[in-house]
């Protein structure tokens, strides 16, 4: 990107899905900073021992702010499935005179989707994974926002991150 402002890559999506996997090489990419909420929501479980509702968003917002204030580009991973937490998002770049792009990531294929949820493992220590039912019975909002759509079913890693980038230069121009 040929933009001086600070980019906020918001990415969204279902567990199991493949966003933190393409949050993560775009971070690595653009030398930016990772946010992923499952691991913030963890550490407040572990720290304080309460149960984690909008704490994780909450906090993540702010650490987001102010590094996109520094003039450093934001990635945040989060399932971020309703509509106030992508609103939130969105304001988070507003009020830092930031750009912002909304990522979707989706797994299309039913069959595939579940076999990743039923197989991963977790990388965030103590964070107990969803099931598969708790990931097909969670509340996801319909999207009504402009957004890059990537869909992992059936790609490798690398063919859905160079997708990914190609989305993302055509977003900005």
């Amino acid at each position: 990107m040929e933009n001086n402002k600070p980019v906020l890559y918001i990415f969204s999506g279902l567990p199991g899905t493949g966003k933190t996997t393409l949050s993560q090489l775009l971070a690595k990419n653009l030398k930016a900073v990772h946010l992923r909420i499952d691991t913030v929501e963890q550490a407040i479980r572990d720290l304080c021992s309460f149960k984690v509702e909008g704490e994780g968003y909450r906090l993540s917002y702010r650490v987001a702010s102010d590094n996109l204030r520094l003039g450093l580009s934001v990635i945040s991973d989060s399932c971020n499935p309703i509509v106030l937490t992508r609103d939130e998002w969105e304001q988070v770049a507003v009020d830092s005179e930031s750009e912002f792009i909304n990522i979707e990531v989706i797994c299309s294929d039913k069959s595939e989707h579940r076999k990743r949820v039923e197989t991963r493992k977790s990388s965030v220590k103590g964070l107990t994974l969803p099931t598969w039912e708790k990931v097909v019975n969670r509340e996801y909002d319909i999207w009504t926002s402009k957004r890059v759509v990537i869909d992992t079913a059936f790609k490798t890693e690398d063919e859905s991150f160079d997708e990914l980038l190609s989305e993302i230069k055509l977003y900005f121009n």
